[in-house]
């Protein structure tokens, strides 16, 4: 452990509170494999007590004018601007991906909190004058109470912060870190402190996911669940919650495909599949993982995408030429590599191999260079998700058959079309099962004022996460009724009509 070495803590109504525990999870630095933090496996008693204070805050919170929330809302999004490029250099460090990557996913993460800002719009109900005699009827918006976010490791900022639009729309919230990435989201919170908010307002507890966190989505005082992570304990997580009775937001894995067309513009496609296929180092839900190519261009295809992989620099964040940084942990490392040789043996045939990379000064770095296989559906390396710099290549014959090949895997997040004609791409958009589509771009992951969420394995729920889904998420509707009865005794104004009713 290097003496820079950090001790995480709790933050709870206001107060930053070191847990307890004796267990600590290590987060290294990727690519030296130097412990950066201790994170704290914190207890069900701490989870407890975030919990109350979350509760204690919410009806002061909830009564407190939207305007004025919103402006803590904006607050916050000029405190991370200015702290943009020190959180990129903690999402490089905890995490592993470039600094230009870090920087691109905080981009992303202030178009969260920018959409929350507008919740003054977006909060708004509806009204309908004398639906009946006398009668009026309108609804209106309202939030419910404690709200449980849980994200992954992957987007250290940006995916914790789908706690903006609970917030802004009134609701409080306990945040349980990654314990694998932990330190964004803390000093996020640390900003959020100095933006003002109230006590108890925004809560983080540490821990692990099978203890404290699961602890947290069955608590009877936690109203609903927002997770983002594999399918396997997605599915776990959406069990939980809604058999206690919460809303759950549960957003699970994904097996991307993209689709070159015979047609298509294969040396703009190349650039965009490269991208999509290895940037972040692959670890996100909307890399691309199948490329399936029409057998008219399949050769050229390949020869071009394996020549374009070759050129991708493996190095640390620092590294101003590098095109992949170090996989998130050692452990991962390992499992990765554990998939390329599952590939191997069942039969898919490696084209490239990024095993044994070495990166010059970092002989302790959990690198990975790009990894392409030519395989097969039905085979595990082309069905399941690899979270990584692991890719598979198919040539088909028709759209028909690219198609099929989309349908029979079990996950729906996205799917690409690289095609100048438009009803290839029309058939495309309309048949495939997806949550995203994408028509000659890599990876269509939505700006931040738009609804995300997959279908099949790769979503539970009825709500997306994001934008005006986020807004249905975090409040319910009241529908009121309305009939006076009397009018109060008033003088008739000039105009015939009693000045007070």
């Amino acid at each position: 452990m290097t003496e820079k070495a950090i001790v995480l803590r709790n933050y709870i109504n206001g107060q930053w509170i070191e847990s307890k525990t004796g267990e600590f999870a290590e987060v290294r630095n990727s690519a030296t494999d130097e412990v950066i933090a201790l994170c704290p496996m914190s207890s069900r008693e701490e989870a407890d007590m975030a919990v109350g204070a979350a509760r204690e805050a919410f009806w002061n919170w909830r009564t407190t004018p939207v305007p004025e929330r919103v402006e803590y809302m904006f607050a916050l999004r000029q405190k991370m601007v200015e702290h943009k490029q020190e959180l990129a250099g903690i999402i490089s460090s905890e995490h592993g991906k470039l600094h230009r990557e870090a920087l691109d996913e905080l981009t992303r993460t202030l178009q969260y909190v920018e959409d929350a800002c507008t919740v003054t719009q977006t909060m708004k109900g509806s009204f309908t004058e004398d639906i009946a005699h006398g009668v009026d009827e309108y609804f209106i918006r309202e939030p419910l109470g404690v709200f449980l976010v849980l994200p992954p490791f992957n987007f250290p900022s940006m995916i914790p912060m789908y706690f903006v639009w609970a917030i802004a729309t009134g609701n409080t919230v306990v945040i349980k870190s990654s314990s694998i990435c932990p330190m964004t989201i803390q000093r996020i919170t640390e900003l959020a402190e100095e933006c003002g908010f109230p006590k108890g307002v925004i809560n983080l507890v540490h821990g692990s996911g099978g203890g404290v966190g699961d602890y947290l989505v069955t608590h009877p005082d936690i109203v609903g669940v927002s997770f983002v992570g594999s399918s396997k304990v997605g599915l776990d997580i959406y069990r939980m919650a809604t058999n206690s009775g919460k809303r759950a937001q549960v957003q699970g894995g994904a097996k991307n495909h993209a689709v070159v067309m015979e047609d298509a513009e294969i040396d703009e496609a190349i650039k965009n599949v490269i991208s999509s296929c290895f940037g972040h180092i692959g670890e996100r839900c909307f890399a691309v993982s199948n490329v399936l190519v029409a057998e008219e261009v399949y050769d050229e295809f390949k020869e071009k995408f394996l020549a374009a992989a070759r050129e991708l620099k493996v190095g640390p964040s620092s590294d101003n030429e590098a095109k992949l940084g170090p996989v998130v942990s050692k452990k991962h490392l390992g499992k990765l590599l554990e998939e390329i040789e599952h590939g191997v043996q069942e039969g898919a045939k490696l084209i490239m191999d990024g095993r044994g990379v070495k990166v010059e000064g970092y002989p302790n770095g959990y690198f990975l260079g790009a990894t392409i296989f030519e395989a097969e559906p039905g085979m595990h390396v082309f069905e399941e998700e690899i979270f990584g710099p692991v890719r598979c290549l198919k040539k088909f014959s028709d759209l028909d058959e690219a198609i099929r090949i989309i349908e029979q895997n079990p996950y729906g997040h996205t799917a690409v079309i690289y095609t100048e004609s438009g009803a290839y791409a029309r058939e495309f958009i309309q048949r495939c099962e997806v949550g995203q589509i994408g028509v000659n771009i890599g990876t269509p992951a939505p700006i931040g004022f738009y609804p995300v969420g997959g279908r099949k394995l790769s979503f539970y729920g009825s709500s997306r996460g994001r934008a005006n889904d986020a807004i249905d998420f975090y409040t319910d509707k009241k529908v009121v009724v309305s009939r006076w009865l009397k009018r109060k005794a008033a003088k008739a104004s000039g105009t015939g009509v009693p000045v007070n009713w």
